[in-house]
């Protein structure tokens, strides 16, 4: 690889996890903000929209700078592809981070109602997918990366079971109807960040191995061949 290539795509990965630092933060807020019931953490998770999108327009302004320039071929085209499509993700996510501030406004205003819902089981497995998606792609590990994928399936069954103990308490009790839609609309957001999780990891393991998994549930497990890349990209 060119020197100068190379520098700028360490450049590009600094940006990408810079602005992966910042979208994990905002989702904990989010997420915060609902639990605490706290409008002022809410706000900050709102405002901040902007930054994201503005880092995310750059980087995809960077990287295809650099494909106009050098034209990379091989593992370096790969990496910056992939670097495209994680950018876009995170700016997704951003975006959902947003949508549950907001619940999370609406829901400090509202009298808490105490429901059967275990809200917090499904943040918790959301942030941690999310996180472990990030720590994939920071140390390159396609094990990490299979492990968010099969994480999913979970998050999908607890957004399930919230629709149907939301059906079961409205008719219950239509005075916590306002609370629930809030609570229920925010669940289905959080279900989305994990869905984005998935993507990037699925994006990491193409990263990794130049293979492309997305739809192809039957490859969610490691292939017994798989040799993980440590941050220098260099098989361990």
């Amino acid at each position: 690889m060119p020197k100068r290539l190379e520098v700028e795509i360490e450049g590009l990965k600094k940006r990408l996890l810079s602005l992966s630092a910042v979208i994990e933060e905002r989702v904990r807020w989010a997420v915060e903000a609902i639990h605490e019931r706290d409008a002022k953490t809410a706000q900050l998770v709102m405002e901040g929209d902007n930054e994201i999108d503005e880092s995310e327009v750059d980087l995809e302004e960077e990287c295809l700078k650099i494909l106009a320039l050098h034209q990379p071929l091989a593992v370096d085209l790969r990496y910056i592809i992939a670097i495209l499509k994680i950018n876009n993700e995170l700016e997704r996510i951003g975006d959902l981070a947003v949508n549950i501030a907001e619940r999370a406004l609406v829901l400090a205003a509202l009298k808490p109602a105490k429901l059967p819902l275990d809200f917090n089981a499904m943040m918790t497995k959301t942030q941690q997918m999310l996180q472990h998606s990030l720590d994939s792609l920071v140390h390159l590990q396609a094990e990490t990366a299979f492990q968010v994928l099969t994480d999913d399936d979970e998050v999908d069954r607890m957004n399930r079971e919230m629709y149907t103990i939301f059906q079961k308490e409205a008719e219950k009790d239509v005075s916590h109807l306002p609370y629930l839609l809030h609570l229920l609309s925010a669940s289905r957001h959080l279900e989305r960040i994990a869905d984005h999780a998935t993507n990037i990891a699925e994006d990491v393991i193409y990263l990794i191995q130049g293979e492309i998994v997305r739809h192809r549930p039957e490859q969610y497990v490691p292939h017994p061949k798989l040799e993980d890349k440590g941050e220098n990209g260099k098989s361990q």
